[in-house]
């Protein structure tokens, strides 16, 4: 009988050590930190673009600048006129065709911003324990109430 009274004393004692006990939420403030959120920024522009040329006045020229060098001189005379009215006539050709009008197209461009946003990093926390009021730091709003582990000091 007296081991039974000594280990229900020792179970009793135990579980004072450690109580489990209750404070009252008189307010949680809550705490707002800056942070930085990368965002893509996109916007179209109208971009002029100069359009190649399409290279038909070369080859017109050249044609017709071939057809008159044959119709110059004789044996290899007319081979070289040939080919001398060939060059000289895609070249005038070329420049008879002048550029192409530029022509515009709608271009995107995109750069990255950084937005602030506020964010709630956690609370601060006044509750009311056994008459005194403490203060605490919270990741989470408690709610009305808060848990506390209560340890006896010792004497």
């Amino acid at each position: 009988m007296k081991k039974i009274i000594a280990a229900l004393t020792l179970l009793s004692l135990g579980t004072l050590t450690n109580a489990q006990e209750v404070g009252k939420v008189l307010s949680a403030v809550q705490v707002i930190q800056q942070v930085a959120v990368p965002r893509q920024v996109c916007a179209q522009e109208q971009v002029a673009v100069q359009a190649n040329k399409s290279g038909a006045g070369a080859a017109m020229g050249a044609i017709a600048g071939g057809v008159l060098g044959n119709q110059i001189g004789g044996g290899n005379g007319k081979t070289l006129a040939t080919a001398l009215g060939m060059f000289g006539g895609a070249i005038l050709g070329n420049n008879i065709e002048g550029a192409p009008a530029p022509q515009t197209q709608t271009v995107q461009n995109c750069t990255t911003q950084n937005v602030f946003e506020n964010r709630v990093s956690g609370y601060n926390v006044t509750y009311e324990f056994n008459g005194k009021q403490y203060t605490v730091q919270l990741p989470r709003d408690p709610g009305p109430t808060i848990k506390l582990n209560v340890t006896p000091a010792a004497y």
